[in-house]
């Protein structure tokens, strides 16, 4: 399913660039995305090719194709999480930021 006209011109630039900056992410699932955002991965490589240039969202499809902690059914067993306890700079999360 790819986003129809009214649902892309919904996301903010904020949503946008928070959607890109966790598909560039490696450790970050689609399902992560798709949780915060209700976006498919259709959806997001839709959105990606759409927001990058064209080199950038080869490299980045080439990426994701071969990285098995994007797709959670190809993760190792015992990874339950969206995101690395180390990470702690996420734009517009105070709670993160703590310690």
């Amino acid at each position: 399913m790819i986003l129809s006209r009214k649902e892309k011109n919904s996301l903010s630039e904020i949503d946008i660039d928070r959607i890109i900056e966790m598909a560039w992410e490696d450790r970050t699932p689609f399902d992560a995305i798709q949780f915060q955002f209700n976006l498919s991965e259709a959806e997001v490589k839709a959105l990606m090719k759409k927001e990058l240039k064209f080199s950038s969202y080869k490299l980045w499809r080439e990426r994701v194709e071969s990285c098995k902690t994007k797709h959670a059914a190809k993760r190792v067993e015992g990874i339950d999480r969206f995101k690395c306890n180390l990470q702690r700079a996420i734009s517009n999360n105070k709670i993160s930021k703590r310690r």
